[in-house]
């Protein structure tokens, strides 16, 4: 068991490496990628040089190329010493066309290509635009970089070797007091008053790595960091993981107690205080809430994340799909040609023949008629707002449960493991339940693992007839905007999911089964 555990796992890990490659593959080769301004108001409205610059650093912020200006070349020689800041000062400008470049100029202008171009990357200069014979156009100064499109491999190194980050205390750059971990068991968020260990760093990225609260799961950490990546234009600066978990809604707010002693009716959750180099002597508000630069802190919101709502709703629609598609599958297969088998089967065709948005609609419609929500409404508290995301999402699950389980047993009850056991004198109920159902039940258990997963992942559809604030929209939001770090992001979410449901399933039918084994025996 655990040998084959182990290989499916890494069998497991090479998949999903194998689909966040073809992703990559399709988002930065097959697709063209001036799309990405498509909705950039910015790139809209600059010209000339300007906008040519701005569209390569935006490649190089979306993971297509690596970017280097003349001027951050200068600084790079500057930070290592091989220049002053005074002789930087002096090149950096350079004329607006090549034959104006001043000597000095010319010599690390031709440094700076012979560099980059030994290294593989493509040197472009681009000269001057002019109004007139004197006078630059507006963002026609002249540039020169140099850029190189990134490889495959370097693009899945660079993503999975950041997919996991551990803090540490070597993070912040400058802190006030000695760098260190302490433990305490009375939490400074509380103001030192309630009982509530807690694990606090300095120097470390986070300032709580593991502190107790009221909200589930209760204890919380900041020691791991799951990154999937960074948006661009979905919830722009923010990593995937960390928009699929957050909490929506309006701010809660409550009595906070700020390390200044401070206290006054906010949102702000302390516990998610990360550090920012020097922000303590940026802001006025900052200096009297906070003693260092750990100043960057979540809100605290009335509401589930997106992957809470998608959970809720999917699992209590599973339940649904179970308790009532199994019941049905059993009776429709026991009662084989009769009314009741022909009612399901009518059911079972119509939900496959139909397209799922035109009976989500019916059925969205037919609710609205009984006076239930057909909008989805986070601020509410009404639970009634649940019922028809849920039945919509229940109903395809519903019929397939009966399907599968009408076919799987109406298979056993024809072999000859079943004849065997009439002939032995045993009951139909007695066949029915010890053998049939127990047998025919062995490939939909296999599909429960991956049934509550993908709970988290949401239904696009449903969720956006409904207007749920899930997970399932992300990806065509994502798609839609060009948004390269959540489409690889998700992508990656989805793969692992997948993985892990089928290794779960595999365990869970050796549990029902035992005749199932992973274990190879040598005849």
């Amino acid at each position: 068991m655990t040998k084959y555990l182990i290989k499916r796992v890494l069998h497991g890990l090479l998949s999903i490496v194998v689909v966040v490659a073809i992703v990559m593959i399709i988002i930065y080769s097959l697709m063209d990628r001036n799309l990405i301004f498509k909705n950039d108001n910015t790139y809209s409205h600059l010209k000339n040089n300007s906008k040519e610059i701005y569209k390569y650093s935006k490649w190089e912020e979306y993971g297509y190329i690596d970017f280097v200006t003349y001027a951050d070349y200068l600084l790079m020689l500057t930070s290592s010493g091989e220049i002053d800041e005074e002789t930087r000062s002096s090149v950096v400008g350079i004329g607006r066309t090549a034959d104006k470049d001043s000597e000095n100029v010319r010599k690390y202008v031709e440094q700076f290509s012979e560099y980059y171009i030994s290294k593989g990357y493509t040197v472009k200069r681009i000269d001057a635009v002019m109004m007139n014979a004197k006078k630059v156009a507006d963002g026609g100064q002249p540039q020169l970089f140099a850029y190189k499109n990134l490889s495959l491999l370097s693009r899945l190194w660079s993503y999975f070797s950041k997919i996991i980050t551990i803090d540490n205390i070597h993070y912040a750059e400058e802190v006030k007091g000695e760098r260190g971990i302490t433990f305490t068991l009375f939490d400074p968020v509380y103001g030192g008053k309630k009982f509530s260990p807690a694990i606090i760093g300095n120097g470390t990225k986070h300032k709580y790595l593991l502190y107790f609260d009221s909200k589930f799961p209760y204890i919380h950490q900041n020691i791991i960091t799951i990154n999937l990546g960074t948006s661009y234009s979905v919830n722009q600066g923010i990593d995937v993981f960390e928009t699929m978990t957050r909490s929506q809604g309006s701010y809660v707010k409550s009595l906070v107690t700020y390390p200044t002693g401070l206290q006054e009716e906010s949102a702000d959750d302390l516990h998610t205080a990360t550090y920012v180099k020097g922000s303590l002597e940026t802001s006025l508000v900052f200096k009297d809430r906070f003693m260092d630069d750990y100043t960057n802190v979540s809100t605290k919101k009335s509401s589930l994340s997106k992957v809470g709502f998608s959970f809720v709703i999917g699992i209590l629609a599973s339940l649904l799909a179970y308790f009532v598609g199994v019941p049905l599958g059993i009776t429709m297969a026991k009662r084989k040609d009769k009314l009741l088998d022909k009612i399901g089967t009518i059911y079972i065709v119509f939900i496959i023949a139909v397209p799922t948005l035109a009976y989500i609609f019916l059925f969205k419609a037919i609710g609205g008629k009984l006076g239930l929500p057909t909008t989805f409404d986070m601020e509410s508290s009404k639970k009634l707002m649940y019922v028809l995301p849920i039945v919509s999402l229940a109903l395809p699950q519903i019929a397939s449960l009966m399907k599968w389980i009408r076919r799987y047993m109406i298979d056993q009850m024809n072999l000859d493991y079943v004849k065997f056991a009439r002939s032995g004198g045993l009951s139909e109920g007695e066949i029915f339940t010890k053998h049939i159902l127990k047998n025919a039940a062995i490939p939909i258990v296999h599909g429960i693992p991956g049934t509550i997963l993908f709970a988290m992942t949401g239904a696009i559809i449903t969720e956006r007839v409904y207007v749920v604030p899930g997970a399932g929209n992300l990806l065509i939001e994502a798609i839609g905007q060009y948004d390269n770090g959540v489409i690889v992001g998700v992508t990656l979410f989805y793969a692992l999911l997948t993985v892990v449901s089928i290794i779960l399933g595999d365990v869970l039918i050796t549990m029902v089964d035992p005749r199932i084994s992973f274990t190879s025996k040598d005849r």
